[in-house]
């Protein structure tokens, strides 16, 4: 007897995150959810009553990514915005800020980001290389990873900063000899512009919500947790664009919302982040919104040297210096905080990139598992550029995840430039230790950290496995033991991060019950040599059984 059906998934291969081996299978869909997984031989009875067919053209069909650390909101304003993330040197990205200022005249400030670091030297760009093609008008400019700040000659006297302002104790300003600013700023100090920047309006933000979610459809990423839900980022409260899209029903992602702990606020915090929770889990599904996490940044990052490390920094030179980086929150008052919110019932997502800020940021998990118990919260790190072989083994022992931006895991510039010459000589071992953390019985789930770096899962799941960016022929990053196979990182991208989001029930595998949240790709990367891993595509994504993004060809 025939099952009735919707759509048929055909022609192809199934990654359905319940094996490591692709299978040889039909899917069926009814009504947005999985009713049918079966050998293929059996397609053409289930397709009787079918009122579309999806032939997968020998491609491999898997659960849709989930990206369990993004920016959404920011990123699709940094792409209406002067977005500088295709440039590939310090001349490149300054034509492109010349560009969009003469094509935007009535702009009071020119805003956007996406600079590298590796541009420039000492990863500084300077004031003056931007008095000189906007002078009249202040400009304000986030780097690639969004931890420090390019600013011209207006926008320091706008916002008043000048040789005698202190530097924060979270952020650094870079200073010519008299201490005059050069330019660019460093982590907390980039916000002494708060006040003076105009912030995104709610319009703009909204739209910005839209691009990124038509951007991620096409990279196949039907549901993610936004890293920063509130007031930041130049954004006024980013929750105002998500409840907008669900009113006017243009939110079709699935989403989970990390509350921003402010370093500065203290424990009282708890009880407005509570009663926005439970606002919206009155007006809101959970499937379509949720606000359960509390987002902590623990530390900085390592190109700029407020990443908090065992060991201190090194000079040009090699010789230590006194700058071991930065704990954003001192460590008994971070075990209070995770205690408290995890006797709430908060999952907290922890920014912790150097092993210093890891272990502060398992210790304070211990403490909470001590003091509350077991719980369902499932609290994780994400990151993990240095973690300390003694650290991995934690994860397992205190069921913390690790949410890896893989990536970020292969040679590159800011990386060779700005941060490894600066630390200890057999920090490249330990930096990013994706395999040694699964190894170690760690849950894993993945992430992009857009738009600080590109959203791609399939690029990310490429480094992954090989430690090599897609298309290079530089040597692997760290030792053999930190690839990932290509399972477990498809698994992590999809089933992992599902876990992650507390929507493991539902998505994140091609089963019977799930939601067809469904990605096509071709060609199956399981074919591929690992080395052409990043030339798979998404040919087609599906949110509940509804195409959502096709390929053009």
């Amino acid at each position: 007897m025939a099952v009735p059906a919707d759509l048929i998934y055909t022609g192809g291969w199934i990654f359905t995150t319940r094996s490591d081996i692709p299978e040889r299978m039909a899917v069926a869909v009814t009504d947005g959810v999985i009713t049918a997984v079966v050998p293929e031989n059996e397609a053409a009875e289930l397709a009787a009553e079918a009122r579309q067919i999806v032939d997968l053209n020998g491609g491999l069909l898997i659960p849709g990514f989930q990206d369990a650390h993004i920016h959404p909101v920011s990123g699709g304003v940094e792409l209406l915005q002067c977005n500088l993330t295709e440039a590939t040197n310090a001349e490149e990205t300054v034509a492109m800020i010349a560009a969009y200022a003469a094509s935007n005249p009535e702009l009071e400030w020119i805003q956007g980001g996406g600079w590298s670091m590796d541009h420039f030297p000492g990863g500084n760009p300077t004031r003056d290389l931007l008095d000189a093609i906007v002078a009249d008008r202040p400009v304000l400019l986030s780097s690639r990873d969004h931890h420090s700040t390019w600013a011209n000659t207006q926008a320091f006297e706008r916002a008043g900063i000048t040789a005698a302002t202190a530097d924060p104790d979270d952020g650094r300003i870079e200073r010519e000899a008299d201490g005059t600013p050069a330019g660019a700023l460093q982590e907390g100090a980039s916000e002494l512009f708060n006040g003076f920047r105009p912030e995104a309006s709610d319009d703009l933000a909204y739209r910005g919500l839209l691009a990124a979610q038509a951007e991620l459809f096409s990279l196949g990423v039907t549901g993610w947790q936004d890293a920063l839900v509130g007031s930041g980022l130049g954004l006024s409260d980013s929750l105002l664009a998500y409840e907008r899209a669900i009113a006017e029903g243009t939110l079709l992602a699935h989403v989970v919302g990390s509350q921003w702990w402010e370093r500065n606020a203290g424990i009282e915090q708890i009880y407005q982040m509570i009663e926005r929770r439970d606002d919206i889990a009155a007006r809101h599904p959970a499937e379509t919104l949720d606000l359960s996490t509390v987002k902590i940044m623990i530390d900085g990052v390592a190109e700029n040297q407020t990443a908090a490390m065992n060991e201190p920094y090194r000079d040009a030179h090699g010789h230590h210096t006194d700058n071991s980086g930065l704990s954003f929150i001192d460590p008994a008052l971070l075990k209070t905080y995770v205690t408290a919110l995890d006797a709430a019932g908060f999952q907290v997502h922890f920014h912790a990139l150097g092993d210093r800020a890891v272990r502060e940021t398992l210790d304070a998990v211990e403490v909470a598992r001590s003091a509350n118990g077991p719980s369902s919260n499932r609290h994780h790190l994400a990151h993990l550029q240095v973690v300390d072989a003694a650290d991995t083994l934690r994860f397992a022992q205190l069921d913390a995840i690790a949410n890896i931006q893989s990536l970020w895991g292969c040679h590159e510039a800011q990386l060779d430039e700005l941060t490894l010459p600066f630390l200890a000589d057999d920090s490249e071992d330990h930096h990013y230790p994706f395999g040694e953390l699964h190894s170690n019985g760690a849950r894993l789930a993945a992430g992009s950290d857009w738009p600080v770096s590109s959203a791609n899962p399939i690029d990310a799941i490429h480094v992954a496995v090989n430690r090599v960016s897609p298309g290079s022929t530089d040597r692997p990053l760290g030792r053999p033991a930190q690839k990932l196979d290509l399972a477990t990182s498809l698994t992590a991208y999809t089933a992992g991060s599902a876990y992650v989001n507390h929507r493991d029930h539902d998505t994140g595998a091609i089963v019977p019950g799930y939601l067809a949240n469904l990605v096509v790709l071709e060609p199956n990367p399981f074919e591929l040599d690992p080395s052409e891993i990043y030339t798979s595509t998404v040919t087609s994504t599906w949110i509940r059984g509804a195409q959502v993004y096709p390929r053009s060809n």
